[in-house]
C-alpha cells in the first residue's frame, strides 16, 4: 500500500538535499528514500520531518495525506 506525500516536493522547494533533510530530522537517508517513495512511516518520524521542513504539525496534511 502506498502512502502519497509531498516530502520530496517540499524538500526540493527548499533546495535541500536528502542528506540534509535526513540529518535535520534525525533519520537515515534510507528511511527518507522509503518515505519519499510512499512507503509507510511512523507518526513520530512524520513529526521529525515536518519540524525539519519548518511545517507546523497542524499543517501536516499539506505534506502527509
Amino acid at each position: 500500500m502506498k502512502f502519497p506525500n509531498r516530502v520530496k516536493e517540499h524538500r526540493d522547494n527548499l533546495m535541500m538535499s536528502k542528506a540534509e533533510l535526513a540529518r535535520k530530522a534525525g533519520i537515515s537517508v534510507q528511511t527518507l528514500n522509503r518515505i519519499e517513495r510512499g512507503e509507510a512511516c511512523r507518526v513520530d518520524t512524520q513529526r521529525k520531518i515536518l519540524e525539519a521542513l519548518h511545517v507546523p504539525v497542524e499543517e501536516k496534511d499539506k505534506i502527509f495525506y
